[in-house]
Order: structure tokens, then sequence, then C-alpha cells
């Protein structure tokens, strides 16, 4: 978890979050916010990540028109919960697959 917090991590989660925009979520937060919102927040948060105590938020569920008709539901979580979701996601993969390049494709076998 030291290394999900880390200063250089968190920069680029947010960096990403703030360049994927995105929809708030069910609390309402706009990723516009998201930094003011961190400033506040961060050591509540910080402290909850690392004594495992974080839990995010419900999922906003909002119906998407199909082009062929009907529609489908979309999960739209907090842009916390993305903050948060991107940073670990940076380490894990970075760990899991540090040769994966975003232009690599892999066909099933």
């Amino acid at each position: 978890m030291e290394v999900i917090l880390n200063q250089e991590n968190l920069k680029q989660a947010l960096k990403r979050v703030k360049a994927n925009k995105g929809a708030p979520g069910v609390d309402g937060i706009s990723v516009s916010e998201l930094p003011d919102h961190l400033k506040r927040q961060w050591p509540e948060l910080r402290s909850n990540l690392l004594a495992g105590r974080y839990k995010p938020q419900p999922v906003r569920r909002v119906d998407i028109p199909k082009p062929g008709g009907g529609t489908r539901q979309l999960g739209i979580p907090t842009v916390m919960d993305r903050f948060i979701q991107q940073a670990v996601m940076q380490v894990l993969q970075s760990q899991w697959d540090p040769t994966f390049s975003e232009s690599s494709y892999s066909q099933p076998t």
C-alpha cells in the first residue's frame, strides 16, 4: 500500500483520471473538483487506506441508449474511487506485466 500511496504514483493517477474526464458518481463530485477534495480529505483517506478501512462508494447506474435500440446499463464510480483504482492499477500492472506495451496485442490460444 505504501508503494500505491507514493506521491509520484498518486500524481500520475490524478493526471490520468483528469484526462479520462467522466461524469460524477453518487457523491456528485466532478473530476474538476477532485484535487480540492483530495486536499481536504487526504489525511483521513490515506489513514483508511493504510488501515484497510477504505470502503468504495456505491456505483451510480445510468442507462445508455444502444445504436440498434434499447439500452445498456453503465456503472459510474465516484471520482475518488476512480483515483484510487487508477493508483492501484498502475502499481499492480507494473508488477504483473512490466514488458506489456499499450500497443501490445495477444491473441487467445
